[in-house]
C-alpha cells in the first residue's frame, strides 16, 4: 500500500505517491482541466491512480494564508477532499502546504530549469513536498 499526495489548484492537481515503505515521495503527474469547477475527469483520473498505485491513504495540501487564516482556496480544497471521500471511501488527511509551491519553484530554479518550463512541473513537485512533509511527520511519530 502507498500514500498519495495531492496539490489541488484552480486548474491543476499535482499528484505524488509514496514508496511502499512510506519513506520517500515521488511526483507522478499533473492532472489538468480547462475549467475550475469541472472535476469529473480529474476525480476519475485520481481513482485510476489510486488503483494503479494501491493507495490506501490520501494527503491533500491545505493552502492556508501565511498568517494561518483560511481563505477561499481552503474552502474549495475542503470541498474537493469531500468529493474524493465520496468517490473513493478514503478520507483525505489535510496537510498544511504553506510555502510548498515556493519551495518547489526554488528547487527548479536552483536546478537551472527555465521560468517558462517551471510552470509545467511545479504542481507535481509541490505535491511531492506535501507528501514528503507528511511522511516525515509519520517517521517522527514512530520515533517518539
Amino acid at each position: 500500500m502507498r500514500i498519495m499526495g495531492l496539490d489541488f489548484g484552480s486548474k491543476t492537481v499535482g499528484v505524488a505517491v509514496s514508496d511502499p515503505l512510506f519513506i520517500t515521495a515521488q511526483s507522478v503527474e499533473i492532472i489538468r482541466r480547462k475549467q475550475e469547477n469541472k472535476l469529473r475527469q480529474t476525480l476519475a483520473r485520481i481513482e485510476t491512480l489510486i488503483e494503479e498505485y494501491e493507495v490506501d491513504r490520501i494527503v491533500i495540501g491545505l493552502p492556508k494564508n501565511m498568517n494561518n487564516t483560511e481563505g477561499e482556496r481552503v474552502e474549495k480544497t475542503r470541498e474537493f477532499a469531500d468529493m474524493i471521500y465520496r468517490r473513493t471511501g478514503i478520507e483525505p488527511v489535510m496537510w498544511d502546504e504553506r510555502l510548498t509551491t515556493v519551495s518547489a519553484d526554488r528547487v527548479m530554479m536552483e536546478s537551472g530549469i527555465r521560468r517558462e518550463e517551471r510552470k509545467e512541473y511545479v504542481d507535481a513537485i509541490a505535491a511531492s513536498f506535501i507528501l514528503q512533509g507528511y511522511l516525515d511527520s509519520l517517521k517522527l511519530q514512530k520515533e517518539q
